[in-house]
């Protein structure tokens, strides 16, 4: 009955204690957010839409082989399957840490047969010098959390486990759009091997008629090296491409976790669609973005840990219970006098650690404040890269405009050089001269398209995925 009553007590005090946490309040690291962008260009602040579906966004670019890619990389890349694993394990961490809540129940059995020496200090004269020992019983051990150290770990590991959550989604955005950033560059080169197979072909074809007029004495043979010389320029341009194309070729291929010597995408131009993208608040960033997200959560997690080193100053307290039969072998095992049992409580308290403990406090402390720094630069990061983003969609659309304008003017100017060289009115460097700002001006306009396209994936990245 005594027993019974001080573990009554004993549990009831925990459970009075049980309330007791000594990591601080967590907060949210505050984060100066403005209302609006400051590179907004043509775009404007879009209703907030957080309830809405955000799934895949790449078929805004209306591309069938990037939409297929974009979806065989979700089940075949390995970076994408090494995050999902250490969400895994950042689960099971959390259920490692809950599981403290609950005592540990144990089943022990044994059997065995010993002989002890002769000369045994302190042996009875009756003791035998061989004998068995069979045990069997169950026992069980509960930690009390009475200064809330086990509540903390687990509240740092839940945090720990929804960033790895946020790093998967993380990972998952930062491969979507390296895919298409990859892809949209390929067809770029796609697009730029093109262009130069024409201009190779109308070279050659002018190669020939200066031959032809050179043989019939028309024209030196410097008009003839000089289409020559324009000629092979031409043609090594168009390999340096066509080696860049292979590179990004292979860059995919391992994006989607396959061997770049077996993996290869049919030549074809690119296809520029620019999606109208609705910019968003600053505040609706932070709230998207799984990176800041993730580095939020690690500042929660962080706070927590305060809390395990500051419960480390006071008492462990566990109840322990240990019961079962035991003999020397002989008779039945499971009876009455064969039978034992302890119950009873065990605190340890450390007296003197040489400052441990306190420095593993100021470590916590220390850490929570580089994790709030950390969620800071990544807040920071995020509004940083959706500027970028609108100032490059803004100032390319213009660039874009300008370029196309200067297109027109070179293929005007190309058309009025060869016919002012056909009349005899100017010599043929003015034609090359010509032909070369014209093939400039093409690449040019062919690379503020590309860079059009990137940008979309970049903003469309920044602001946390499909809206």
């Amino acid at each position: 009955m005594n027993i019974r009553a001080g573990l009554t007590l004993l549990v009831a005090g925990a459970l009075l204690l049980a309330g007791c946490s000594l990591a601080p309040d967590y907060q949210r690291p505050d984060m100066p957010v403005t209302d609006s962008f400051k590179e907004d260009g043509i775009w404007h602040v879009a209703k907030p839409a957080d309830q809405s579906s955000r799934g895949e966004w790449w078929p805004v670019f209306q591309d069938p082989l990037l939409n297929q890619m974009e979806t065989q990389l979700e089940k075949d890349s390995f970076e994408l399957a090494a995050a999902l694993a250490r969400y895994d394990a950042a689960n099971a961490y959390l259920t490692e840490q809950s599981s403290r809540l609950y005592p540990e129940i144990n089943a022990i059995g044994g059997s065995s047969t010993n002989r002890q020496s002769v000369n045994r200090p302190l042996r009875g004269p009756n003791f035998p010098n061989v004998y068995g020992d069979r045990m069997l019983g169950a026992g069980f051990n509960y930690e009390i959390d009475l200064w809330g150290n086990i509540r903390s770990a687990i509240n740092s590991a839940s945090a720990l486990a929804e960033a790895s959550k946020a790093d998967v989604e993380s990972v998952r955005l930062s491969l979507q759009a390296q895919l298409a950033t990859t892809y949209f560059q390929l067809r770029g080169f796609d697009s730029e091997i093109k262009l130069l197979s024409d201009s190779i072909k109308a070279y050659q074809s002018e190669l020939e008629l200066m031959q032809h007029r050179h043989d019939e004495g028309i024209v030196s043979g410097l008009d003839v090296a000089r289409s020559l010389t324009l000629l092979e320029q031409t043609r090594a341009q168009q390999m340096s491409v066509m080696a860049s194309r292979a590179l990004s070729e292979h860059a995919i291929a391992a994006l989607l976790g396959q061997s770049a010597s077996s993996f290869s995408i049919p030549p074809g131009e690119l296809n520029a669609v620019y999606p109208n993208i609705p910019a968003t608040l600053p505040s609706q960033v932070v709230e998207r973005r799984p990176d800041v997200s993730a580095a939020e959560r690690r500042v929660a997690a962080a706070n927590a840990e305060i809390g395990v080193a500051r419960a480390a100053f006071f008492p462990t307290i566990s109840l322990g219970a240990l019961g079962g039969f035991q003999n020397s072998g002989g008779g039945a095992l499971m009876t009455a006098p064969n039978s034992f049992w302890t119950l009873g409580p065990l605190a340890f308290f450390n007296i003197f650690d040489a400052g441990l403990r306190e420095a593993l406090v100021q470590g916590a402390t220390a850490k929570t404040a580089e994790s709030a720094a950390l969620y800071r630069i990544t807040v920071l990061k995020a509004f940083r890269e959706v500027e970028d983003n609108l100032a490059l969609l803004h100032y390319l659309g213009e660039e874009n405009q300008h370029q196309t304008l200067a297109v027109n003017a070179a293929q005007r100017t190309y058309n009025l050089a060869m016919n002012r060289y056909r009349e005899g009115a100017v010599s043929y460097l003015e034609v090359i001269d010509a032909e070369n700002v014209k093939l400039r001006t093409e690449q040019v306009e062919l690379s503020i398209e590309i860079d059009r396209m990137l940008a979309s994936v970049g903003l469309i990245r920044a602001i946390g995925g499909a809206w």
